[in-house]
């Protein structure tokens, strides 16, 4: 007898629950701590839509917030740099986050990550 007659057809897949124990949330706490503004962020979408980079690039700043509230920075850090700093996303934040500025410290941050250093 094969495997395949007790498969009924479909496999098991893995559990995609998010361990937020095992994330890093280091870049996290050290942009709430420069920049207070970034607690008010509800990831209403308000800066990706007008963002002129995410017109022709993959680039989400609501994605890469997320992310990085979450400790999931992989991919974070390469994203970061397509961001033209244009300032068009503080202009329309309802919240008035200072999204230019998380940005920069982001940037820094990963910078000065050991993880991250060039």
């Amino acid at each position: 007898m094969t495997d395949s007659k007790n498969k009924f057809g479909f496999d098991i897949s893995q559990g995609r629950q998010i361990n937020f124990e095992a994330n890093n949330r280091s870049i996290a706490d050290y942009l709430f701590e420069k920049e207070p503004s970034m607690r008010r962020c509800i990831e209403c979408g308000g800066c990706s839509a007008t963002c002129t980079t995410a017109g022709y690039t993959a680039f989400s700043l609501r994605e890469l917030m997320i992310l990085i509230k979450r400790g999931e920075t992989d991919d974070v850090y390469m994203n970061l740099k397509k961001c033209m700093l244009c300032g068009k996303c503080t202009l329309v934040c309802p919240r008035g986050v200072n999204t230019r500025n998380i940005i920069v410290l982001a940037k820094k941050a990963f910078q000065k990550s050991d993880e991250y250093a060039i």
